[in-house]
């Protein structure tokens, strides 16, 4: 048996600006966009560049109870997990496109990481594992 997530939805308060930050200012890939009108919805995805695993699906918050969880997805924790074949690279320019970290720089055992917050306060990993990191040739 062969299985593997394709999307993650993340509730966004509105589509054209999360598509924004996450096209402009992370450097993501748009692969799709698309009305669908039945449901009077989007179906937007993006995708780190360069990968071919999971994507992201951002789905607009379409009733008055979802609005609470816009940027509060996992409860306050990390909640998505950004690898990358060359922190320093990425993190500079992160922060010159005007990314906030909340944590700075720190080596580990399993390799550099810094935390940040996505437009709506989502928590992110900024991550490039170690090479002896058992997940280090499943990523990036």
């Amino acid at each position: 048996m062969k299985q593997s997530i394709i999307h993650v939805a993340i509730v966004v308060k509105d589509y054209d600006e999360a598509i924004d930050f996450y096209v402009n200012k992370l450097k993501f890939e748009l692969i799709e966009d698309t009305y669908q009108a039945e449901q009077d919805k989007r179906w937007v995805v993006v995708s780190p560049p360069g990968s071919n695993g999971v994507t992201l699906l951002l789905a607009r918050a379409s009733k008055p109870e979802q609005d609470d969880f816009v940027g509060n997805q996992s409860g306050g924790r990390v909640f998505l997990f950004l690898s990358t074949d060359d922190f320093w690279r990425d993190y500079n320019r992160m922060v010159s496109d005007g990314i906030k970290f909340i944590r700075e720089p720190q080596e580990q055992d399993y390799g550099t990481v810094a935390v940040f917050e996505d437009l709506y306060g989502n928590l992110w990993d900024l991550l490039q594992l170690s090479s002896s990191h058992p997940m280090a040739s499943r990523t990036v």
